[in-house]
């Protein structure tokens, strides 16, 4: 039955990392002290990239918050296989960072021994940032790593790291440098985090004192911005053929990601979910996405829409967006976001299938007509709820899959 209602899809909604991507990330760049330096993918350690840097307190910063805030750790028996090759535990973001920091730095489970770790608040897509807190060997004050999506982390910190690694406080000049250098790596189709450290007052927390979560999210107000890093993520080979697949055979596919919608659209252009020559509505100036026009030819074709004007729209503005542009990509936003989505595309008629792979997603993947959970990376709960597991995670299989339905249909319907 499932695979026969996959074959009746009018819309596929679908994830972008691990599903239009291959969750197999690298990181590209570091931005610190105010410059952007291509990251070390020197396999030769005897003469690593990192001994070519000049000495930058930024940049020993930067690592010590990519390499605390970070569950990542090697697979065993792996001495002898080159770091970009090892197998980690962990997901592929945090991979990227262990392995960044094995060949910029050292070794990341030497390092983590000096700085113990007390508390943590894992990554959630309503705080947007993961949180530890770490014991310090030269100093009796507890030391507060961060990161998650830039804006969230430069939101949270009142002073940065210059160049010299002097902590100032944030200025305008800062803020314009951090959007251009966010823009610069987000149109390339990295995806980009930002870091940012604190060392907490020792009078409000001495040693051995208990944390709680609320209290430190109340506290977060004083951090110092140290840097940004980008991971790149290449599209998957077979999903540019795919999704024009699913274009002649009349299926609208929206990529619905929680990345940065430059990085969005970035690997949208590249997958075809935006196609070659189309202008999204953002890059058009002064354009209003919902003004009425006597000639619908004349409105662009693509449209990038912001999880926070998502929020801010009405339902009847959602299905405006859905009914009056092909080219859809929903960036920065929550799974309640999506499942909106869902029932906008359900509003007007459509099938829906959309992809999903954490708890969150639960209520999207159950609301759709066809609930497609990931087979690799997803949680036990988004495969209960849904009507198919990917096995590969891979977007191309559920264009195969939409396939074998519509041939199942067709032998129904003669017999």
């Amino acid at each position: 039955e499932a695979v026969e209602t996959l074959g009746s899809t009018s819309v596929i909604c679908s994830d972008k990392t691990g599903t239009l991507t291959e969750n197999r990330m690298t990181v590209a760049h570091l931005w610190y002290e105010g410059t952007v330096h291509e990251a070390n993918k020197d396999e030769d350690m005897g003469d690593p990239l990192r001994s070519r840097r000049p000495p930058s307190r930024g940049l020993d910063a930067l690592a010590r918050v990519m390499g605390l805030c970070n569950r990542a750790v090697f697979k065993e028996n792996q001495e002898h296989i080159k770091i970009l090759d090892r197998l980690c535990n962990g997901d592929a973001s945090e991979s990227a960072l262990l392995k960044c920091f094995e060949l910029e730095v050292s070794s990341l489970s030497a390092f983590r021994v000096k700085y113990p770790k007390i508390f943590e608040i894992p990554f959630n897509s309503t705080n947007k940032y993961q949180l530890s807190i770490h014991e310090q060997p030269d100093n009796e004050s507890y030391l507060l790593v961060i990161k998650g999506a830039p804006e969230k982390i430069l939101d949270l910190s009142t002073s940065y790291l210059n160049k010299n690694g002097e902590e100032v406080f944030i200025n305008t000049e800062f803020i314009k440098h951090f959007n251009d250098t966010y823009a610069q790596l987000g149109n390339l189709g990295e995806r980009v985090l930002g870091f940012a450290h604190h060392v907490l007052d020792q009078e409000r927390f001495p040693k051995g004192c208990e944390f709680d979560p609320n209290v430190m999210q109340r506290y977060l107000k004083e951090l110092c911005f140290v840097g940004l890093i980008a991971l790149v993520d290449p599209p998957r080979a077979a999903v540019p053929q795919a999704v024009a697949k699913c274009r002649s055979a009349g299926i609208k596919v929206i990529m619905v990601t929680g990345d940065h919608p430059l990085t969005a659209k970035a690997i949208g252009r590249k997958v075809g979910i935006i196609s070659p020559g189309v202008r999204t509505v953002d890059e058009i100036p002064g354009a209003d996405p919902f003004t009425p026009l006597s000639d619908p030819s004349e409105r662009p074709k693509g449209i990038v829409i912001h999880g926070a004007e998502l929020t801010e729209m009405s339902d009847q503005k959602v299905d405006f967006i859905l009914a009056n542009y092909p080219e859809i990509i929903f960036a920065r936003t929550s799974p309640t976001q999506k499942l909106r989505i869902v029932e906008g595309c359900q509003r007007a008629g459509l099938i829906v299938a959309v992809t999903g792979d954490g708890v969150n997603d639960a209520p999207a993947l159950r609301k759709a007509n066809i609930g497609v959970a990931m087979g690799i990376t997803g949680t036990e709960v988004a495969k209960q709820v849904s009507d198919m597991i990917l096995l590969d995670d891979n977007f191309a299989s559920i264009v195969t899959a939409v396939e074998e339905g519509r041939l199942l249909f067709d032998n129904l319907k003669k017999t």
